[in-house]
């Protein structure tokens, strides 16, 4: 009689999705923990919000404050008050659009764009000192364990409302 049940190495009792979530979980908080000690040293220091928004402006020039508050589901006062340090820290710039005076545009300043070099670099070197800890064949396990589970997100990932072709439909907006 056939069964579902994997067989060899997959019935180990540590492979179990439950077992290895919890693992991973572990693990998470000590990638945590090393990304934000990566960033404390930095000048100025902001807090994991700030970064965050930062990070998010940066990688989304189109934002606007109005969509960066939703982007960051906070409150519009909220997200004002926190662009505000970064204004102030001299790493965001708020313009008010010319065609619509309601409309503040972001934009990441050059010692914006340093900071975060420098906090990009400093979570490289802080990875690339626990990757260097561990013998080659650790690190090939981790890429292909990393990949797999790329991998896995893309094809279990809910799709965006109105996409019911995974990714194949036609082109919007422009």
């Amino acid at each position: 009689m056939e069964t579902d049940r994997p067989t060899g190495r997959d019935q180990d009792p540590g492979n179990e999705p439950d077992t290895l979530a919890r693992h991973v979980v572990d693990t998470v908080e000590s990638l945590v923990t090393l990304w934000f000690a990566a960033a404390e040293d930095v000048v100025p220091q902001l807090s994991a919000r700030q970064l965050f928004a930062l990070q998010t402006v940066r990688r989304r020039p189109e934002l606007n404050l109005t969509a960066l508050a939703e982007h960051l589901e906070i409150g519009l006062p909220t997200a004002s008050r926190l662009c505000g340090r970064l204004v102030s820290a001299g790493l965001l710039q708020r313009t008010v659009q010319p065609h619509n005076r309601r409309e503040v545009r972001l934009m990441v300043t050059a010692d914006g764009r340093r900071f975060l070099a420098d906090v990009t670099e400093r979570r490289s070197l802080c990875l690339a000192t626990v990757f260097g800890a561990m013998t080659p064949g650790e690190r090939a396990s981790l890429q292909r364990g990393l990949g797999a589970f790329e991998q896995a997100h893309a094809r279990t990932r809910p799709q965006p409302r109105g996409d019911t072709q995974g990714g194949g439909g036609a082109a919007t907006g422009g």
